[in-house]
């Protein structure tokens, strides 16, 4: 099967691309003559706030669900019953599968294939290969994936260096780094930034980090 086969491939090889930025790419190429910036680095290259930072800001129970946060699910339907507009539960395996693999989205088709991938993350990678592969691929800016580019586009430093701040930064914009700027933040980025720092804190620091 060629899902299972990528996915085992990639369980030791860094990705040359991944789907999103495949996507982006052409979409540069069509529209203003840019292109994507990328660069892997390996996780212990990477600033432990950096790791933390994105847990705290998109999935605090990584450690301990299989690639679906059940507890953040019910709460999304228990909103909605309520009449509360609909927010997003996608756990940080679930964004790995997607951005890897798939397109955005949100029909049954590709959220079928994003629990497909997703489950196989699960299976046959560690929690910290899928962080790794997940600080490496997100995007943190237009055509600007990768806690390394990110890291020396906005603060002129490598990964390894980025500072809790600036990791929480860096993970403020994750919602829409399409309309949130690193470089220019808005109040709300700064409020989320602020918020980030103390979830982190409140999860331990980056001896949470020991738990993957």
């Amino acid at each position: 099967m060629i899902s299972l086969a990528l996915v085992l491939l990639l369980r030791w090889m860094p990705p040359p691309i991944s789907s999103i930025m495949a996507q982006d790419w052409l979409r540069a190429a069509w529209t203003d003559g840019k292109t994507i910036h990328y660069q892997w680095m390996p996780y212990e290259d990477i600033s432990p706030y950096t790791a933390l930072a994105v847990i705290a800001a998109e999935d605090q129970r990584f450690p301990e669900h299989y690639g679906f946060d059940l507890v953040e699910i019910r709460q999304v339907l228990d909103g909605l019953e309520a009449g509360k507009a609909p927010r997003g539960a996608s756990t940080l395996s679930q964004q790995v599968a997607k951005n890897l693999f798939l397109w955005p989205g949100r029909n049954w088709v590709r959220k079928g294939l994003e629990a497909w991938f997703t489950v196989l993350l699960e299976l046959f990678w560690s929690k910290q290969r899928i962080l790794e592969v997940y600080l490496n691929i997100a995007e943190f800016g237009e055509y600007t994936f990768g806690a390394e580019v990110a890291s020396r586009r906005f603060f002129d430093k490598p990964a390894a260096r980025l500072t809790a701040r600036e990791a929480a930064r860096l993970a403020a914009v994750l919602p829409n780094p399409r309309r949130y700027r690193v470089d220019r933040p808005s109040a709300y980025v700064l409020k989320r930034q602020r918020w980030i720092e103390r979830q982190m804190r409140q999860l331990g620091g980056i001896a949470y980090l020991d738990r993957l």
